[in-house]
């Protein structure tokens, strides 16, 4: 079976001129080298492709066409802006076009229309517009195109290249749709990037969920990094000023003395005793003892007052 198939993408074969030179291309050279994503793509697909860059003359190995297929969806064909500007001006009829923004501030109500991708830093990006003037017509094909309709988002932002270029990506849009309109026998059948949902590498059957939580698990990863950042510099966890609580002082007492205690109940006792036989000298000391020095840390065990 595989070597039927390996004899069937041999007999793909074309051969065509583009811009003055020999283009020869074959199913294999298309499966092998000119396709792109994570999947095989058919051999109707191979033969589609092959069509399409002989019919409108398109040269695949300076990617103005070419293939990719993700999972089990359909092959895209997709052509680039550039070749639609060569093909445009390959026609006879084709007399020149105009091109720019559309942007507004919060002090106008009504939109600007730029020339060329230039927008003001005060002003907001709102679409693009473009104009393509033929010989054989006295109108011109004007198209205006939304920025929110074409710009491309990935994870619920917008791709690389239109996070970057906005302004110069819709206006290259505005074009490419506005020279479909106007040589629809030249364009029409072609598709570019913005026409199609070109897929992410991400498998067709991933489950949903697992795609809508890329974020969270980025997040977790994150916090894990801190963590060990925080455990490798000690640092790094000394509290911020606003986290520091208010320290509550406890005043501690000095244990108290047994012995000392023992010695103070016996004195006490001696001089109730003489005070009921006859009374006590004030000036005498009791029992022939010292008297108790009073230690300021000792906790007072009397009420004297």
């Amino acid at each position: 079976m595989t070597n039927e198939v390996k004899k069937n993408d041999e007999k793909m074969e074309v051969t065509y001129k583009v811009n003055g030179e020999n283009i020869r291309l074959t199913g294999s050279m298309v499966q092998n080298f000119l396709a792109n994503g994570n999947s095989r793509i058919t051999q109707q697909e191979t033969m589609m492709f092959l069509t399409l860059c002989k019919y409108q003359k398109l040269n695949p190995f300076i990617k103005e066409a070419y293939i990719i297929k993700f999972g089990n969806s359909p092959a895209q064909i997709i052509v680039s802006k550039e070749a639609f500007m060569k093909r445009a001006e390959a026609n006879p009829n084709f007399d020149g076009l105009k091109a720019g923004c559309i942007a507004t501030n919060v002090d106008s109500i009504d939109p600007r229309y730029t020339e060329g991708a230039f927008i003001l830093p005060d002003e907001t990006l709102l679409g693009g517009w473009a104009e393509i003037y033929r010989k054989d017509r006295k109108i011109p094909t004007r198209v205006e195109i939304s920025l929110s309709e074409f710009q491309k988002m990935k994870n619920g932002h917008p791709s690389s290249t239109w996070a970057s270029m906005p302004a110069t990506m819709i206006r290259k849009t505005a074009i490419v749709n506005a020279l479909r309109e106007a040589f629809p026998n030249d364009l029409g059948a072609m598709q570019t990037e913005d026409d199609k949902e070109v897929e992410d590498e991400t498998p067709k059957n991933a489950s949903q969920a697992s795609q809508g939580n890329i974020t969270n698990i980025n997040d977790l990863a994150k916090a894990k990094k801190e963590q060990i950042k925080v455990a490798n510099d000690p640092k790094d966890v000394t509290p911020k000023a606003e986290d520091k609580k208010p320290v509550q002082k406890v005043q501690v007492r000095k244990p108290v003395d047994l012995n000392q205690l023992d010695k103070f109940e016996k004195e006490q006792k001696a001089f109730l005793k003489q005070a009921k036989e006859g009374g006590i000298d004030d000036d005498a000391e009791t029992n022939g003892s010292e008297p108790v020095k009073e230690d300021p840390n000792q906790t007072e065990l009397f009420d004297t007052k």
